[in-house]
């Protein structure tokens, strides 16, 4: 299945040039207080196979960025181009809890338009995919935690969409499951080459799993700084240019903050 993937994401690298084009994005929200900018003029491109952390404060408008390439919500100002649906992972698994890991992936399937017939073998393909293999019958009550997002993440890899994107998928998770994840998710991009855009407050976690960090600044979100992240995989979080990398883009991170405080 994996060499299948690879081979139709080879494809598709060669017939686009963007997986995500966001074009000077705003987003304002008006409330009790008036109206609120939370993001101002956003410019970034998601290439088609690239791994892209969003690294920021809390509060700097990461999550919303995120919401309105998913298109749940709009710009106020600004254009955002995706190439097909993009499929959304969130910090909470939202399985339902009356279906099995499999039916769970295969209402993924249906909502598709994939036939009856071929949804659970390839529900089982995908629970494959992401180390799960014999979990179709298994209800969520009995997965762990990190087994849960398992099941979420062959669930958003089953909308075949050819963009990821992940709203701090790991972070209710202990640091040792964590870091598996870190490795099952790298796996599993390196294998499919879909694009990923993926949400974080961690800055070791946006080094160990990124090509590419983006900054942004405390409210209103801007892009502040980009790094490219050149360490070959595999990474570990505990690597020494990982850490390195990863003092330098806190203290970028400080900076945000502590502006941010003085306005």
């Amino acid at each position: 299945m994996a060499t299948t993937l690879a081979k139709a994401a080879e494809e598709i690298r060669a017939e686009t040039t963007h997986a995500a084009r966001i074009e000077h994005v705003s987003k304002s929200f008006t409330g009790p207080a008036g109206s609120q900018l939370v993001l101002d003029d956003i410019t970034l491109d998601v290439a088609p196979g690239e791994f892209v952390t969003l690294l920021g404060a809390s509060g700097c408008g990461k999550s919303t960025l995120l919401n309105l390439v998913a298109g749940l919500d709009k710009p106020s100002a600004g254009t955002i181009a995706t190439d097909g649906r993009p499929a959304l992972m969130f910090q909470e698994h939202a399985l339902f809890p009356w279906l099995t890991a499999g039916k769970n992936i295969e209402l993924a399937l249906k909502l598709r338009g994939v036939p009856k017939a071929e949804r659970r073998p390839k529900a089982e393909e995908l629970l494959e995919l992401v180390r799960l293999h014999g979990a179709y019958g298994k209800r969520v009550h009995e997965l762990s935690g990190g087994m849960r997002q398992r099941v979420a993440l062959a669930r958003a890899l089953a909308q075949d969409s050819r963009l990821l994107l992940m709203d701090e998928p790991f972070a209710a998770l202990d640091a040792i499951t964590r870091d598996v994840l870190h490795d099952e998710l790298t796996r599993i991009w390196r294998e499919t080459n879909v694009s990923v855009l993926f949400v974080t407050h961690n800055v070791r976690e946006a080094v160990r799993l990124a090509q590419r960090v983006v900054l942004l600044s405390s409210r209103p979100g801007r892009v502040a700084h980009e790094w490219r992240v050149d360490i070959p995989h595999p990474r570990r979080i505990e690597d020494s240019a990982v850490a390195e990398l990863s003092v330098e883009i806190t203290e970028q991170l400080r900076g945000e903050i502590r502006r941010h405080g003085q306005h």
